[in-house]
């Protein structure tokens, strides 16, 4: 029998869909093209069926296409641009699909801007990829009868995390399985610079959706054992004995052009306790060093060139923690950013105390070099709440800044060794036994320029750190899995 393709297209008029409907037409795997209008008023055309669905990413749209499907596979386009399907990459999306069980099978692309084609590669879905912007591109390819049953299993409709929860119940069903070859072309439209779009899904005006993405991923959790309940274990914070209250952890290499705020900002902060400031200078050759040394004659800045060379952001806080200086809280401060006033130091360790936390994470404003608030401004992070915050981390990209730790507990677990994911690291490890405490404030000013460690990474390097981060994720969502199996 012949295996067929079923295609579903975003809908908008005859133009925008007419040069992907022909292309599509050519294979002769497929035996439907649906086109998905939100226009109530919009007409078939081009020998394609007519789906009017509320929005793309809704759970009506995802039954209505489980409804509508009567193939073997169905490809769903989630863009409004054009697709341009490689030689022979349908018959490919079938065999791969078959051969591994997929449930839903995703590959590389192409990206074609201004007539300039551009290498789009996409990374392996893991256990611990709950991130709800995964990057699947913008053709996923379902087996029909696994989208079926997983869509059978909706209990709840979201308006804009439909698609989000029927992927997160096709993963308990089937793999998702991640083809490493570029079989289609598409046309990208947002030029932003990755290090702007990093920042899109604390954008306020995504509240609503991102309350919906957490519903689905807490259903999610709680189906496949991950789920903590918000129960904490006490802290007495009477372990062990600290000169100092406080300290400022700096980790820096080669940032002469802010190193001086960053200093001058800790220095300025005015508190009822003692606190020191311990910079990790990590072999700077630019001037950093020197710029360093202007402040040590103030007895609470202490200058550290480690011996090691081995030393990411993350082992450079490992060694500030440890020295014995460091005061009982540990408080982040990157070479890049300053504190917004006096008053940050002291309203950090104070909800140490007020919410019995083994970590705190402030509130931080987006600014320019020059401490101007750039879009999208203040990053509160209020989708953390003491009763789902823990389980919703798994979801999230990041916790927020600055953070701040208990130090017996940090020199316990430890720092990832690496520049990139170690506090995200570190605040699922915390929270999956302590609270997290925040300062809703803005205590912190997080400078762009163009510098910045994630400022217009390349997509080799952002595929890289997203799949750092989602194995940290599948490392903390097992942890939990088997904490839950133990009690």
């Amino acid at each position: 029998m012949r295996t067929t393709i079923q295609c579903f297209l975003p809908y908008v008029d005859e133009q925008q869909v007419k040069a992907t409907v022909e292309g599509l037409k050519e294979s002769s795997l497929v035996s439907k093209i649906t086109l998905l209008a939100t226009d109530p008023e919009a007409k078939a055309c081009l020998g394609c069926d007519l789906l009017h669905i509320d929005s793309l990413n809704s759970s009506a749209t995802m039954l209505a296409i489980a409804e509508h499907c009567d193939s073997d596979y169905l490809l769903l386009y989630t863009k409004q641009n054009t697709l341009v399907m490689g030689y022979l990459a349908m018959d490919r999306f079938v065999q791969l699909a078959r051969d591994s069980k997929a449930g839903m099978a995703y590959s590389d692309y192409y990206t074609v801007v201004e007539g300039k084609k551009a290498n789009a590669p996409v990374i392996d879905y893991q256990f611990g990829s709950l991130r709800d912007d995964f990057n699947f591109g913008s053709v996923m390819f379902f087996n029909t009868a696994d989208f079926k049953k997983a869509a059978a299993g909706i209990d709840k409709r979201y308006s804009a995390a439909g698609l989000y929860d029927l992927r997160l119940r096709l993963s308990r069903i089937a793999p998702l399985v991640h083809i490493n070859e570029y079989l289609y072309s598409d046309v990208t439209v947002d030029n932003r610079k990755s290090g702007e779009k990093i920042f899109d899904y604390v954008d306020p005006k995504n509240r609503g959706v991102q309350i919906e993405m957490e519903e689905a991923c807490t259903a999610h959790l709680k189906a496949i054992g991950g789920y903590l309940e918000p129960v904490f274990e006490p802290i007495e914070f009477n372990r062990g004995e600290f000169a100092n209250e406080a300290s400022v952890i700096i980790p820096v290499r080669n940032r002469v052009r802010t190193i001086r705020d960053a200093i001058r900002s800790v220095l300025s902060q005015k508190t009822d306790f003692p606190f020191n400031l311990i910079i990790i200078d990590n072999h700077s050759t630019d001037g950093t060093s020197e710029a360093i040394e202007e402040f040590t004659s103030d007895p609470r800045v202490i200058h550290i060139v480690p011996e090691r060379d081995d030393l990411g952001i993350g082992g450079c806080w490992n060694m500030g923690a440890n020295h014995p200086e460091a005061g009982k809280f540990c408080v982040q401060l990157d070479s890049d950013d300053v504190y917004a006033d006096e008053n940050t130091l002291t309203k950090m360790v104070k909800a140490f105390y007020d919410n019995n936390a083994g970590m705190v994470v402030g509130t931080y404003m987006l600014t320019d070099i020059d401490m101007n608030m750039i879009p999208p401004g203040v990053i509160d992070h209020k989708e953390w709440t003491p009763e789902n915050g823990r389980n919703n981390a798994l979801r999230i990209n990041g916790l927020g800044a600055p953070r701040a730790f208990y130090t017996p507990m940090l020199r316990e677990i430890h720092v990832p060794n690496t520049s990139y994911g170690e506090d995200y690291a570190l605040g699922l490890n915390f929270s999956r036994h302590h609270q997290i405490g925040r300062v809703y404030d803005v205590v912190y000013f997080c400078r762009r320029w163009d510098d910045n460690s994630d400022a217009a990474l390349d997509i080799n390097k952002m595929n890289a750190n997203n799949l750092y981060k989602d194995r940290i994720r599948t490392w903390e969502l097992q942890a939990r899995i088997d904490l839950n199996k133990s009690k």
